[in-house]
């Protein structure tokens, strides 16, 4: 009787094969992952400008005896707004410039990409009230601040 120390053909074939199925399944399931994380990450980007630039804004209005000297809208001729920004009487401005998508405190830029920020000052019930449309992307978000006074 011979002695069969070794691989014959066959097994290797299979070996082969088999090895070839189990890395075509995990590539494909890699491949679902990366994707589904992918756009989750893009979401979480588009939220967090808001967030960043809600974080410094909402600890402006909420000082004491804070006021508004001025806020205003510059648009184009279809109505999109181009520039908008309002001014705090502790000397503080949020500006929106549309040409580089950012919204600035002061010369300091605090949110990238953003499509649309629109500040709108107003008294309603004898309350200041400043409402602040943002829009990033295909998110868009209305918040309404009201100041203590």
């Amino acid at each position: 009787m011979k002695n069969e120390n070794g691989v014959t053909l066959i097994s290797l074939t299979i070996y082969i094969i088999a090895l070839a199925v189990v890395v075509a399944v995990i590539a494909v399931l890699s491949g679902f992952f990366f994707k589904n994380t992918k756009g989750i990450g893009e979401n979480i980007d588009l939220i967090g400008e808001y967030t960043r630039f809600n974080t410094f804004f909402s600890d402006e209005v909420n000082h004491e005896n804070i006021r508004v000297l001025a806020c205003e809208t510059q648009k184009d001729g279809s109505n999109n707004v181009q520039k908008s920004y309002i001014v705090f009487s502790n000397g503080v401005q949020y500006t929106f410039v549309k040409g580089n998508k950012g919204i600035y405190m002061n010369k300091v830029k605090i949110s990238r990409d953003v499509e649309n920020c629109e500040f709108t000052y107003k008294i309603e019930e004898g309350k200041q009230v400043v409402q602040v449309d943002f829009a990033v992307k295909d998110w868009t978000k209305q918040t309404t601040f009201t100041l203590k006074i």
